[in-house]
């Protein structure tokens, strides 16, 4: 088949990070040589906020039919899936294997006990807020636990720093940024994502696809420091790519959801009110 006539996967963007197989694909055209074409169908926008999960960027422009998928968090995944008026499915776990870590410049909070009844700003119903929980979940009564919405982390990380918020959850590249300005680390926690996409997507590109951004990830992992400067674009006049720390995130193989994983990721969901619980592992995943 000719270049001409592959079949084309648009996507809606999500942060860098979480992206960055996708990049280095299209950087080396692995796309291309896997069979399909792929395409943002936006620039992402890190202060595209909204309090309603599907008015924000990568959403919106999947539910109204420009994009036909896109990454987020694995519970995300799943309760958009769940929600989605137009329909959608997780296909795999997404490459992104990255950390997001409660961070303060109080110092008087230094460990997740100390976080009791204190707002925890993050993005609502993202992984921000599902590893917020796990982490203080485990630490505190459920009572205690204080999440508030607070946008995405460009706004989170600026909250933090106006001191309208004492401790927010971050990934990176504003984990390294509020390292360098001298924030710490009360928590952390490293999580796979979701890659969510258009059931009626043929199976041929869906498989394509995901053999690229496999490609995509050994490329990364030989040599993480030539494609730190993708991560690092939402901030780069505050942070360089030499200055983004290896340790917040690690790339592996993307690889299928399966039905003992979900199960365990839905019930979460279920102990902490995230979902209604009447989907199966057969409607939610592909």
């Amino acid at each position: 088949m000719s270049q001409d006539n592959l079949p084309t996967i648009r996507l809606a963007p999500n942060g860098p990070v979480f992206d960055l197989p996708i990049y280095v694909a299209q950087e080396h055209q692995l796309f291309e040589k896997a069979g399909v074409r792929v395409q943002f169908v936006d620039k992402y926008d890190p202060r595209a906020s909204s309090a309603d999960a599907f008015q924000r960027q990568k959403e919106a422009l999947y539910e109204c039919g420009q994009a036909d998928g896109y990454n987020l968090c694995e519970w995300a995944g799943l309760d958009r899936s769940e929600r989605s008026g137009r329909g959608s499915r997780v296909q795999a776990l997404r490459p992104s294997v990255a950390a997001q870590a409660i961070v303060a410049f109080d110092v008087d909070l230094q460990e997740p006990r100390d976080l009791a009844n204190v707002p925890v700003g993050v993005n609502d119903r993202t992984g921000s807020h599902y590893t917020a929980l796990q982490l203080l979940g485990g630490a505190l009564p459920k009572e205690e636990v204080n999440i508030t919405h607070a946008g995405p982390p460009i706004e989170r990380y600026a909250a933090l720093k106006e001191g309208k918020l004492r401790a927010v959850a971050l990934m990176e590249p504003y984990i390294s940024l509020a390292l360098k300005e001298g924030a710490h680390i009360i928590a952390a926690n490293f999580y796979r994502g979701a890659e969510v996409i258009s059931p009626d997507l043929p199976e041929a590109a869906r498989k394509a696809y995901l053999q690229a951004i496999n490609e995509a990830t050994d490329l990364i992992n030989q040599d993480f420091e030539r494609y730190k400067h993708y991560v690092v674009e939402p901030v780069k006049e505050l942070l360089s790519a030499q200055e983004l720390q290896n340790h917040f995130v690690h790339y592996a193989h993307s690889k299928p959801l399966d039905e003992q994983r979900f199960d365990v990721t839905y019930e979460f969901m279920r102990q902490w009110d995230l979902t209604p619980g009447q989907h199966s592992y057969k409607e939610l995943v592909l």
